[in-house]
């Protein structure tokens, strides 16, 4: 195996937007993509300050990939998470701006 090597865990944005949508629906998850916004790749760890628990961030986490709002990139034994904003908006455009603004 080559140490090197980065793998990609994704889910391309061919969900339908009822799905997004749902995803976005979750407060936590919301939050989750806010603190995504600006581009720097996070673990799951980060988002401590939610307070919720370990296993109930990798379920938020796990919904927000599989709607393909995120994408995960396993560096060693780190998970490192973007949001796929630039897919998102060429999907979707003004999608995710309109839920944000919605507080």
């Amino acid at each position: 195996m080559n140490e090197g090597r980065r793998s990609f865990i994704s889910t391309m944005i061919e969900t339908p937007i009822t799905d997004i949508l749902q995803a976005l629906g979750d407060p936590a998850r919301l939050e989750i993509v806010r603190g995504l916004l600006d581009d720097e790749p996070r673990t799951c760890g980060t988002f401590g300050y939610l307070g919720l628990s370990p296993s109930t961030l990798s379920h938020h986490f796990k919904v927000l990939r599989g709607a393909g709002l995120i994408e995960t990139e396993s560096v060693g034994p780190r998970r490192l998470n973007r949001l796929r904003r630039r897919e998102l908006d060429e999907a979707f455009p003004g999608l995710l701006d309109a839920v944000l603004a919605g507080r």
